[in-house]
């Protein structure tokens, strides 16, 4: 994740995300830097506009929200009819017991 990072920090200071900048950021951080995976990150971001993929995943959160409370609403929409079943079992079986002592 780290150069990810350093590749973010370099684009939010204008700067340009090449194979020694992210280098530099990463030593400054204190990471020993891995030049196969500098070289993978540089390579994979020349095709990417940055400004755009970060709106993107701003937005994704937010588009993800209402799917995520619908299995919420269906599971408490269970408890509930599990509950009602409960509770018609219990009256059943009460009304069974005093049955049997009028029998």
């Amino acid at each position: 994740m780290e150069y990810v990072y350093a590749a973010m920090l370099l684009h939010s200071a204008g700067k340009e995300v090449k194979e020694d900048a992210v280098k530099k950021v990463l030593k400054a951080a204190e990471v020993d830097a891995d030049s196969a995976r500098v070289k993978a990150l540089v390579a994979s971001l020349k095709e990417v506009n940055i400004d755009e993929a970060i709106e993107k995943a701003a937005a994704a959160p937010a588009a993800a929200a209402p799917a995520a409370a619908a299995p919420a609403e269906a599971g408490a929409q269970a408890k509930e009819e599990k509950k009602e079943e409960d509770a018609g079992k219990t009256e059943e079986e009460a009304a069974e017991g005093l049955g049997s002592l009028f029998g």
